[in-house]
């Protein structure tokens, strides 16, 4: 997967502050050290999933005001990555039961694809804040009205889709994957509804759509 660097290699300098405090305190030149980090992806990830920096995350309560959602998540996965390289099998869990699953090989060749984690820690950090808008649309000549749509609401980002010029449907086409794929795999439980057979009242769980607006 070729193309360009997604926002969660865009280090602030508060993040490379942090994790040169955490995982290279002894270091004489901070600045030096800031251009290398910037330069080489290796050395980069290296720091990046440092143990000291992974404790130090999970021990500041404070930590989202230190560094950017972006970083905060790549350190998550980083050490997800470590854990599974080492594991046998992942858990899922289906209705009340968890279920090992022995697919850690799979998880962890698609996780050591650098664009595919950058991707993930991008989307996860987009999600902390999630924003409004009122859009013009033209109906006709001289005839315009507003649609009012938020970024994690499905319904609303299609009927974006239908106004917005051929060269900007694909960032809400996205938006709306990732939209699908937050829900369903950070809160599985939000896109499943019950409803009832009209003659018998049974209800049935179904996974889909309807019943909720952001799926």
């Amino acid at each position: 997967m070729a193309g360009p660097k997604l926002r969660s290699l865009n280090l602030l300098d508060s993040d490379l502050d942090f994790i040169i405090r955490e995982a290279a305190p002894d270091f004489g030149d901070k600045e030096k050290l800031k251009q290398i980090i910037r330069k080489d992806d290796d050395f980069r990830k290296t720091l990046v999933g440092d143990e000291r920096v992974f404790r130090r995350l999970i021990a500041d309560e404070e930590i989202f005001l230190k560094i950017s959602p972006a970083l905060y998540f790549e350190i998550l996965l980083r050490k997800t990555l470590g854990e599974l390289e080492k594991a046998s099998h992942t858990i899922e869990k289906i209705g009340g039961e968890q279920v090992p699953v022995f697919d850690t090989k799979a998880v962890v060749d698609f996780l050591t694809r650098e664009t595919v984690l950058e991707y993930l820690a991008d989307m996860l950090a987009s999600f902390t804040k999630t924003q409004s808008y009122t859009v013009p649309v033209r109906v006709r000549k001289g005839v315009w009205r507003k649609i009012r749509f938020s970024d994690m609401d499905v319904d609303s980002l299609s009927r974006l889709c239908e106004t917005a010029s051929e060269e900007h449907r694909f960032d809400f086409y996205k938006r709306i994957a990732d939209v699908c794929l937050f829900i369903l795999g950070i809160f599985p439980e939000y896109a499943q509804f019950d409803y009832r057979y009209p003659l018998y009242g049974e209800a049935q769980n179904q996974t889909g759509p309807k019943g909720h607006a952001g799926i």
